[in-house]
């Protein structure tokens, strides 16, 4: 018996990712804030960072909670920012995305773990200016599993190549800059290496650059001086994954649905 799926069974697939994403943005975001404090993520309870209000389960389902407290602690109503909220609905929605313009290969669930990386990072670079090795090392471990058993890159030598290059180039350049480029953002260009390859993981680098620029002039204009300390891990993280949607075709999948 051929069973096909119906419009309703893809739509409640996407709908489960997208809750998935939402729940795993809500724990990365969590993982960012402590790890770099150096506290318990698995054994130590969500809390209300103002009065330390153990939540609850309903005050733990993503994006609901947040609409249902009204953005504000049930106990000492301190507002929670919205940073919250839209960090889950960008987990959510880039999770859910990538399965459907993948069409859920075996290069889905590599997206996913790139993704956990760079959303990772992101929280971690911006609210401690570093990015942990703790985070790194098990990333480290999962890329080299996924490209050798799972979805091997062509040619097979590339993730050695992209290791070496994303390492190799970073380092170099914090030679020259003597010390401008730290030793995290280092060690994640040789985990992305392994991602995506060595051109892949250079035109990270140059498109991570513009866009920090491009930021950093934006908020010279508005704010008519520039803080000594931009973190480069959100910029990293978005090149990375507008070049490996590039590289994966789900730009050009997308591009093709929306003006095709």
């Amino acid at each position: 018996m051929n069973i096909t799926p119906s419009t309703y069974d893809y739509l409640f697939f996407y709908i489960f990712i997208f809750i998935l994403g939402s729940c795993l943005g809500s724990f990365f975001l969590l993982i960012g804030q402590r790890l770099p404090r150096g506290e318990d993520i698995i054994k130590k309870r969500s809390h209300c960072e103002n009065c330390d209000h153990s939540l609850t389960f309903l005050e733990l389902i993503p994006i609901f909670s947040y609409v249902f407290l009204r953005g504000k602690c049930r106990h000492c109503h301190q507002k929670i920012g919205a940073v919250y909220l839209g960090f889950e609905l960008l987990s959510g929605t880039l999770f859910s995305l990538s399965a459907f313009l993948l069409r859920t290969t075996n290069e889905t669930l590599v997206a996913w773990t790139l993704l956990s990386l760079l959303l990772i990072i992101t929280v971690t670079d911006i609210t401690a200016q570093k990015i942990p090795n703790k985070v790194l090392l098990p990333f480290f471990i999962l890329a080299i599993i996924e490209r050798v058993f799972l979805q091997q890159l062509n040619p097979w030598w590339f993730p050695i190549a992209g290791f070496v290059a994303g390492f190799g180039c970073l380092y170099l350049l914090a030679l020259l800059s003597k010390g401008g480029m730290a030793g995290g953002d280092i060690k994640l260009f040789a985990v992305l290496g392994i991602f995506i390859g060595p051109i892949y993981v250079m035109i990270t680098l140059v498109l991570a650059s513009v866009f920090a620029l491009i930021y950093a002039i934006g908020e010279m204009i508005v704010r008519k001086k520039l803080r000594r300390h931009i973190p480069f891990g959100p910029f990293i993280a978005l090149g990375t994954w507008v070049v490996y949607s590039y590289a994966t075709g789900q730009l050009q999948y997308l591009w093709s649905i929306l003006f095709g």
